[in-house]
């Protein structure tokens, strides 16, 4: 199957790979980089795959992400310009957040949901306040084994 395009932000903490997904000005690359540097803090591996748009290939199942050629390893900091980040060339995602602004409504989400890939790839979605203040610990705190072996129910 050929590879799609995908506004995303894909990142690898750990051995998990993370499509980060919303509307343009979400919070997806401030996300993005606050987990890569939480992880880095803590001793685990984290890479940038691809910021702002992500190519998404099934294969045997899962997604694999990988990063258009002229925009590898550059990610846009809002405001500031583009920078740079540590990239890997391809990651398997294991899971896709979405931020979201937290209201009344959606403070404790509907579990089991997910992200259809175009390619007809159902992946476990998680929801994550957009602000925040330590989303590497809240990811944590709800995924057994992040970041090395996330156990991520779906």
């Amino acid at each position: 199957m050929t590879a799609v395009l995908v506004h995303g932000t894909a990142i690898a903490v750990g051995t998990t790979g993370i499509l980060i997904v919303g509307r343009s000005g979400a919070g997806k690359t401030e996300l993005a980089l606050s987990l890569l540097s939480a992880a880095r803090r803590a001793g685990h591996f984290a890479a940038l795959v691809s910021d702002d748009q992500v190519y998404t290939e099934a294969a045997y199942g899962r997604i694999i992400a990988t990063p258009p050629a002229a925009i590898r390893g550059k990610i846009e900091v809002r405001g500031t310009g583009i920078g740079t980040q540590p990239v890997i060339d391809a990651a398997v995602i294991a899971l896709v957040l979405e931020p979201v602004q937290l209201t009344s409504a959606n403070r404790i989400p509907e579990e089991n949901q997910y992200w259809e890939s175009p390619q007809g790839v159902r992946l476990p979605k998680l929801f994550l306040d957009r602000q925040h203040a330590v989303p590497f610990e809240a990811l944590s705190s709800v995924l057994p084994g992040f970041p090395a072996q996330a156990q991520v129910r779906g």
